[in-house]
């Protein structure tokens, strides 16, 4: 990978939807979520209300996490961006890390999964 090839994506909000677990052909749980992001930010010098949905999908030891969420819970993700598929372009944060903010039940915080 080039030292200029970063793809990494923070994003902390509310849990508007989650989908069922299932199981990929390879056997790894998979989860859809949808993550409601609501934050003030900066740009140009000015502040700025900033509020964005963003489709998010976790394999493994995320997803298995995430079944624990129940919509509302506030949670942070990390991971990267991809398209969703070859025919449809639109990105998709694919999760490899999920924390209960403070104030949830479980506070569980996950490892990257391991690459087998």
């Amino acid at each position: 990978m080039a030292s200029g090839d970063s793809n990494l994506t923070q994003l902390s909000g509310r849990l508007l939807e989650r989908g069922a677990l299932r199981h990929t052909p390879a056997g790894f749980p998979v989860v859809e979520f949808l993550l409601a992001h609501v934050s003030t930010q900066v740009e140009a010098d000015v502040e700025r209300k900033v509020e964005c949905e963003m489709t998010c999908v976790a394999v493994g030891r995320p997803a298995q996490v995430l079944t624990a969420a129940k919509t509302g819970d506030e949670i942070r993700v990390s991971g990267f961006l991809a398209a969703r598929s070859l025919k449809r372009r639109s990105p998709i944060l694919h999760v490899n890390t999920v924390e209960f903010v403070e104030g949830t039940e479980n506070g569980i915080q996950t490892e990257k999964q391991d690459r087998r």
